[in-house]
């Protein structure tokens, strides 16, 4: 398998012992990536290698037995991951986002935040939010969720639909957003574990891509929470000022992710023009110029996709950035991520039908790097930002 510059996954701040961890459990993914892509089945032995490989904890505090690793480092551990399995790499995104917010918030309530972080140091106790609704779609466009928290003497009876609730099938909580029935309602996130009354999941999942994340639907019919499980709520008219490292983290994350998607499609390429020898041309494909000239510019993205996340991501670590940061982060994965669905789609066009074929990767691959464009925040979003941000210093 090639490899190059951008899979170089040496650093001065982590033993690459822990990258050699990495890239042996993302070899092992891929072997059963296309069978769980395939069946919709979700990899919940990719979790337990993940658990026994001490990753889950990559972003909890080490005052609860975690490993509070530095932004380069995720980025890296979810970059190698998802060229083994993009499924399994975008469920332990979430995880790592959750638990990595939580960490720099401390809004939860001490002692349920610390039983969480030590659950998932000990075992396979997977978090991730549960926003999108049916009527609402995807609250970064704005609205109240339907999902309403009742409070009464025993806690919080919560009632409400989700959809695409990634990583539904192995979670132990769910980040629920909702608001109060209050006359003057408050909105925020209620922790929920999976295993009381009144969850339920559909299995509704039956994507273009990303198969194997089991994003399905979450039915909550008056599940009684604890009184201490309303995380960080408030009233609808306050106007927060949000962490924009928290916003950073999310886009930079992803768009490791699908560099990670876009590398392994880049790898299997250039495997396949090495060792395919058409009988009329009597050599490879990978020595005739044009084939090589269309690796080149794949080569090329990849690169500036490298360049753009790891020095956002090191400038975080390094404490080297400004209130702008979100914005620049997510600048990246509006690059990133054209970038990795183009490196993709020069490799589909240039070898034609065997990468739509089910028996190459590549098409897989596709598949999943096209599933960037609709993560928040999405490319018209960033681009109303940046334009508003560019009109308004120049005014």
């Amino acid at each position: 398998m090639s490899q190059s510059p951008v899979l170089e996954l040496t650093t001065a701040a982590c033993s690459p012992d822990l990258f050699e961890l990495v890239a042996s459990l993302a070899a092992d993914f891929a072997i059963r990536a296309a069978i769980h892509d395939r069946n919709g089945s979700f990899p919940f032995e990719n979790f337990q290698a993940l658990h026994q490989a001490q990753l889950l904890s990559l972003t909890i505090p080490q005052e609860f037995g975690g490993q509070d690793v530095s932004y380069k480092t995720i980025c890296r551990v979810i970059e190698k991951i998802a060229s083994g399995d993009a499924s399994t790499a975008l469920v332990l995104t979430m995880h790592y986002l959750q638990h990595s917010n939580a960490a720099r918030t401390r809004r939860w309530h001490p002692a349920v935040y610390e039983r969480l972080c030590r659950e998932s140091v000990t075992g396979i106790a997977l978090l991730n939010a549960a926003r999108v609704e049916p009527e609402l779609g995807t609250p970064a466009r704005g609205g109240l969720p339907a999902t309403i928290a009742q409070q009464t003497e025993n806690g919080w009876l919560v009632t409400g639909h989700k959809q695409y609730t990634t990583g539904s099938p192995i979670l132990s909580y769910f980040v629920v957003w909702a608001r109060t029935d209050e006359k003057e309602p408050r909105v925020g996130s209620f922790l929920v574990p999976r295993d009381l009354p009144g969850v339920k999941i559909e299995e509704t999942w039956d994507h273009l891509g990303m198969r194997a994340t089991g994003s399905h639907d979450l039915i909550l019919e008056n599940v009684l929470i604890p009184q201490e499980y309303a995380l960080d709520i408030h009233p609808v008219k306050a106007v927060l000022t949000p962490d924009p490292l928290k916003l950073a983290s999310g886009s930079l994350w992803l768009s490791a992710l699908y560099q990670g998607v876009a590398t392994a499609a880049r790898d299997w390429l250039v495997e396949y023009l090495n060792e395919r020898s058409p009988t009329n041309l009597g050599t490879s494909l990978a020595t005739l110029p044009n084939f090589q000239t269309a690796i080149g510019e794949i080569e090329a993205l990849l690169y500036a996709n490298q360049r753009l996340i790891y020095s956002l991501a090191d400038d975080i670590d390094q404490g080297e950035y400004d209130t702008k940061v979100a914005l620049q982060a997510q600048t990246v994965k509006y690059l990133a991520t054209n970038n990795a669905i183009r490196a993709v789609e020069i490799g589909l066009k240039l070898i034609g039908n065997p990468g739509l074929s089910k028996k190459n990767p590549l098409e897989r691959h596709y598949r999943d790097v096209l599933c960037s464009r609709i993560h928040t925040p999405q490319d018209d979003v960033v681009c109303l930002s940046l334009g508003k941000s560019a009109l308004k210093n120049q005014t």
